[in-house]
């Protein structure tokens, strides 16, 4: 089992565990308020986040199968040694991307919001660690596109 298989299987494993955290709480959710007729304080924000972390990580996941949204309608009309310096280029411009907008701001976000020592309402989490999804999904954005770049 290669790193990329054994990355894939963690990530695909957090997914389901976050995802299926996320149901149980909606749910939990939604007894509360509809059926105790008293709502859960905590519900609300934990499912936010949540969404969050499902969210940054999933792209993250959907990146390394190559199973994102691509518009192929411009390199189809290349040959194919066209096709794979597009593919490149394209490549290196999402880990440019990636890496200023969620690795750089993911980190520097991280280090203000433990600074500032701020945290959740509800759930008096730190908020650095509800944001420390950003650099880490953007490093494994990165390290698929470099695998992907290798390997092909």
């Amino acid at each position: 089992m290669t790193l990329r298989d054994k990355i894939d299987k963690i990530l695909a494993n957090t997914l389901i565990v976050i995802m299926s955290v996320m149901v149980v709480n909606v749910l939990w959710q939604v007894f509360s308020r509809y059926i105790m007729k008293d709502p859960s304080s905590f519900t609300d924000e934990l499912a936010r986040y949540l969404m969050i972390w499902i969210g940054l990580l999933g792209a993250a996941y959907v990146s390394g199968k190559n199973m994102h949204v691509a518009i192929n309608v411009l390199p189809e009309k290349f040959s194919k040694p066209t096709q794979k310096k597009i593919t490149l280029f394209v490549n290196l411009l999402i880990i440019v991307f990636v890496f200023t907008a969620l690795v750089i701001g993911g980190i520097r976000l991280v280090y203000i919001t433990y600074i500032l020592d701020q945290t959740s309402p509800s759930l008096q989490i730190p908020l650095a660690v509800v944001y420390m999804v950003l650099p880490l999904s953007g490093t494994l954005i990165i390290y698929y596109k470099f695998s992907n770049m290798l390997n092909k």
